[in-house]
């Protein structure tokens, strides 16, 4: 079946097979997932909302957000926004969206909802009945009636219709909207199932937010594309994943670099759990995995770990490393697993293997461009080709590994340093738990070298001997000016590292 849309996409599954699983909640199966979707997209119609009208989606982490995705997304087009935002924050997004509706929990008191009412976008609740599976829901105002309702072909979304929107993160300039369209993110959960080669027997273990692509696609949308079964957490939390580890015996799970070594801090208290753990593969995405962080999960988990490349634009994966027997190459993001993937220079020109320059990519995957902003598309798009904003080398086995991030490269009076190098090389001291590299301004060199560095408990160093043990191994000009030991690095609201900007966090 040719799957370019979430309606199709959610056929594979039997109807009795476990789709959504949630905290003491009963499964929500593939044949009640069908029909909630059906009565959403129902409601949707009655509220006059039709298809590319945008729905903000402001609700917890839960089995309630995947499903209000899946049900909003196969009918319109839906915009999942954090819920810690704040009243300037929902009003600029609400706004810059066109949000026709915003769908809220019942009995919320978000921000959102003040903004919308003066914003005269109607607010509706998802209702969730005492007992329903996990997942189930209905929302305010339309009652049971619409799930035998019948529905036309044309009104569920279409292939080139908008599924998604997101914006980007905004750190150094006004966030943009990304319209996504059904093929896009269709295309995209089906590379990251093939690359994992998901299957029914699969169960998923969701800690990522569920405003983010990486959750939305990477997890929910992958896993249901191959028929498999997800458990929904309410969100990260290291206290709590050994526990679902035990509780829901996931075969796999994805995640970024940092909710990596928050569990790994927390293995050794868990023992008895490792040792009953059957995990099958551990991903992770979104910013880059450390290859001695890489190691420690394989040595302590006892399975591969695959390291992907996924970004917004692209409706998250474009590479991937394979799985065993194929080699895996740590600090590598692995071959191109979705777009086509090549190394351009600043002129336009493509690059040879082993030659480092812009990843630029193609493909059904990728966004066709950020709305109502012609003068972002011109910078991002040559030729066809996306500009990822990341620097990058193509190896002659085909597999890609980033060198940095172009805006976060560090121009040391002329001399171009990769934070990701520093963070490396800090990573093997033996004390040091965890290190993000920055720069921050210098009268005359325009920009100098820092590091933050969260060290192991008990730790005994100080900034002196940080910078001998990066002289020893780094060339002078990279060896940070600056140390600042914290008790933990700062974090945006994905889990991700923030480079951009960390000095004035700091207060450099």
């Amino acid at each position: 079946m040719n799957t370019q849309t979430i309606n199709d996409l959610i056929k594979k599954g039997g109807d009795n097979d476990t789709a959504i699983t949630g905290s003491g909640q009963t499964p929500l199966n593939y044949g009640a997932l069908r029909k909630l979707v059906h009565r959403t997209v129902s409601s949707l119609r009655k509220m006059g909302v039709n298809r590319n009208d945008r729905v903000a989606i402001v609700l917890p982490n839960g089995p309630e957000m995947a499903a209000t995705f899946i049900s909003v997304a196969a009918g319109a087009t839906a915009a999942p926004l954090n819920p810690n935002y704040r009243r300037e924050e929902f009003s600029f997004y609400l706004q810059d969206l066109n949000a026709r509706v915003l769908l809220v929990e019942k009995g919320s008191e978000s921000e959102a909802i003040h903004v919308a009412h003066s914003l005269n976008v109607p607010v509706h609740e998802i209702l969730v009945s005492e007992g329903a599976p996990a997942g189930m829901f209905r929302v305010s105002g339309f009652d049971e009636e619409n799930e035998n309702q019948l529905l036309k072909d044309q009104d569920y979304a279409t292939s080139s219709d908008i599924a998604l929107v997101l914006h980007t993160s905004g750190t150094t300039s006004r966030p943009k909207i990304v319209p996504l369209t059904q093929a896009n993110i269709c295309n995209s959960a089906i590379n990251i199932s093939s690359s994992l080669d998901l299957s029914i027997e699969d169960r998923c273990l969701n800690i990522m937010p569920l405003f983010h692509i990486h959750g939305l696609i990477a997890a929910v949308l992958s896993t249901l594309s191959a028929g498999a079964s997800i458990y929904c957490s309410s969100g990260f939390n290291a206290l709590q994943v050994f526990k679902w580890f035990s509780s829901e015996e996931p075969t796999w799970f994805t995640a970024v670099p940092t909710m990596h070594q928050a569990i790994l801090s927390r293995a050794n208290r868990n023992s008895d759990i490792l040792e009953k753990m059957k995990l099958r593969l551990i991903r992770s995405s979104s910013s880059s995995l450390a290859p001695q962080v890489m190691a420690q999960l394989e040595e302590t988990f006892h399975c591969p770990v695959i390291e992907a490349y996924g970004m917004t634009e692209a409706a998250h994966q474009m590479a991937s490393n394979p799985l065993p027997p194929s080699i895996r190459k740590p600090g590598s993001v692995g071959l191109a697993a979705g777009p086509e993937i090549r190394i351009m220079d600043d002129k336009g020109n493509f690059l040879s293997s082993e030659t480092e320059g812009e990843i630029v990519i193609r493909g059904s995957n990728v966004t066709n461009g950020y709305e109502n902003n012609p003068t972002a598309n011109s910078d991002a798009f040559v030729n066809g080709w996306f500009r990822t904003g990341d620097q990058g080398v193509i190896d002659g086995d085909g597999y890609l590994s980033i060198t940095g991030r172009l805006k976060e490269i560090i121009n040391r009076g002329g001399e171009k340093i990769s934070p990701r190098e520093v963070d490396e090389v800090l990573l093997d001291h033996p004390q040091v738990n965890q290190v993000v590299t920055f720069g921050f301004p210098h009268e005359k060199l325009g920009e100098e070298v820092g590091v933050a560095i969260v060290l192991d408990e008990d730790a005994k160093i100080n900034e002196n001997e940080i910078r001998d043990f990066a002289s020893e191994r780094l060339s002078d000009f990279k060896v940070p000016r600056k140390v600042i030991f914290i008790d933990e690095i700062p974090k945006g609201a994905t889990g991700k590292m923030q480079r951009i900007g960390l000095h004035k966090k700091l207060g450099l």
